[in-house]
């Protein structure tokens, strides 16, 4: 049996070994990314001033004549007098991603962002996608990650010694002057890899989950979720009225939210799709983390406020398996732990991405040996 997982962990690493280490090494470069773009974001503070800011109506014609013929995602008000405005633009066919800058007193252009170029765009398509089309690149990741995982459980029966008295060589390197190469690419292989094993299975896991929604909800009925694990935006409950508003009731949102969650980091509203659906309004809690955020749906015409039958609502309201699938993506990059789980996540991925190099020298070092004199 061990001989047959030896087989089939060689040959599933060795077809899957470059994709595991471009998404290792992306997946590190990714860790920092909000702390390194901070450095150099500026543009984002302005100065405060005594008047009111832009209504959310007022932020969306004006970033409409940036870009007119493309789609709206939702516009971003900071909690705080000296942040600029983001409104965000999105399409998917064809890709588009930009951010127009505002502020939020003036109503000026500050900046306009493209998300889809510069060096973390890079290395996001590298990581979703390797740097290929969409539809053939996400599909050979999803399935590489899904086979990484076999490749880790595999690698701990491999490990695993026969022998209690052996199992001081399998966690220490056991080092000298006369160690051959083959020997300490071996001991990098399986030693690391084991201290290892338990921390990229996880990461693995949590970006299969990201990957697959029937994975997704697996694990949602698995830890006793009884809701959509999906995001619904309800209908309104109100009719939608024959006369025009002379103030849409929507730009009274962000004033009242403030005032309901004043110690919110952001709250970023998404315009309604048609006169029949609701407005919706992520309202970050935690700087640099998602799980907590609650959304809050409300009804265009009267801003009553509409329940969600999905996992995505109040936090307040989440049960233990809503919880599980929020945190997901948090945990996937380490920031569920702060500035110490990212440094984690960082080694994690680093080390994993060692893990296919000492691996194809182990093959090759067994396979291609140096005929004895």
């Amino acid at each position: 049996m061990r001989k047959k997982i030896l087989v089939l962990h060689k040959i599933l690493g060795l077809t899957t070994g470059i994709v595991v280490f471009v998404v290792a090494i992306t997946g590190c470069c990714w860790a920092f990314r909000d702390e390194i773009e901070s450095l150099y974001d500026d543009y984002k503070t302005v100065t405060p001033q005594e008047t009111a800011i832009l209504t959310p109506t007022e932020a969306r014609e004006i970033a409409q004549t940036v870009f007119p013929d493309n789609s709206i995602h939702g516009t971003l008000f900071k909690n705080s007098n000296d942040a600029a405005v983001e409104v965000i633009f999105y399409d998917a066919e064809p890709e588009f991603y930009q951010s127009v800058f505002l502020n939020p007193y003036s109503g000026e252009i500050i900046q306009v962002d493209n998300h889809m170029s510069g060096f973390f765009a890079f290395i996001l398509k590298g990581h979703m996608r390797m740097w290929l089309p969409k539809s053939i690149g996400e599909q050979v990741v999803r399935i590489s990650i899904l086979i990484f995982l076999f490749i880790i459980i595999s690698g701990i029966v491999l490990w695993w010694p026969k022998k209690r008295k052996n199992l001081k060589q399998r966690v220490t390197f056991d080092w000298k002057s006369t160690t051959r190469w083959k020997r300490k690419n071996f001991d990098l292989h399986t030693v690391i890899g084991f201290y290892i094993c338990w921390l990229a299975l996880i990461i693995a896991f949590t970006g299969s989950v990201i990957s697959y929604d029937w994975l997704k909800y697996v694990v949602y009925v698995s830890t006793g979720g009884d809701k959509v694990p999906a995001f619904i935006i309800p209908e309104n409950v109100s009719e939608t009225p024959k006369d025009a508003y002379a103030v849409l009731p929507m730009d009274n949102l962000i004033t009242k939210l403030k005032k309901e969650a004043p110690h919110a980091e952001s709250y970023e509203l998404h315009y309604p799709e048609s006169d029949s659906t609701s407005v919706y309004v992520e309202i970050s809690n935690t700087k640099g983390l998602y799980y907590d955020s609650d959304y809050r749906f409300f009804d265009q015409n009267t801003l009553e406020e509409i329940e969600t039958p999905a996992i995505f609502g109040k936090y307040k309201d989440a049960k233990f398996a809503d919880k599980v699938l929020r945190m997901n993506y948090d945990i996937h990059i380490g920031a569920i732990g702060g500035i110490v789980g990212k440094i984690i996540a960082f080694l994690v991925s680093l080390i994993v991405a060692t893990l296919p190099i000492t691996g194809v020298l182990l093959w090759y070092g067994r396979n291609y040996k140096k005929k004895k004199a």
